[in-house]
């Protein structure tokens, strides 16, 4: 987790978890907790460590997204971003073989869950950064040196 920038979207949708969890699934989990320990011994009651289990896992969730979305910093689109790969941008690439990939270039916290989207710490997105259609990018893995080059840059305004 390199810099803390995230889209307008991808904050949004944070924000629609956190409030999820807080007001869901937490008030759900802890009403199966209590119901769970008036059966009695909680020692041999799966129901009662499955919520309480359950439960730990939500407040843990809870606090790294109250805490994750203090330290971000949603950057929009600007008009002055046009013809250039900044953050946030979609981004069409090909190599010589001529395979093509269609990727967004975003923040660390929007990757899951999306295999079109790459952080902007990642090796690809650092190599396109302020390139424009046409330039080549040479990518550094560990698996050596890759070229790539930009076919179309686009922005969702």
């Amino acid at each position: 987790m390199g810099m803390p920038l995230i889209t307008r979207q991808g904050y949004e949708k944070l924000k629609t978890e956190l409030d999820h969890l807080w007001r869901v699934e937490r008030p759900e989990v802890t009403k199966m907790v209590t119901w769970a320990a008036s059966l009695g011994d909680r020692s041999e009651n799966a129901d009662y460590q499955y919520n309480k289990k359950k439960l730990r896992e939500i407040d843990r969730r809870i606090r790294y997204l109250q805490k994750r979305l203090d330290s971000l910093k949603i950057v929009d689109y600007h008009p002055d971003q046009i013809g250039k790969v900044f953050f946030g941008a979609w981004v069409e690439i090909q190599n010589d073989a001529g395979e093509k990939k269609h990727f967004r270039i975003v923040g660390y916290d929007e990757i899951f869950d999306r295999n079109d989207y790459i952080s902007v710490d990642s090796p690809m997105a650092r190599s396109l950064l302020k390139k424009q259609v046409d330039d080549e990018a040479v990518v550094k893995t560990e698996a050596g040196l890759f070229t790539w080059y930009v076919n179309s840059i686009e922005y969702e305004k």
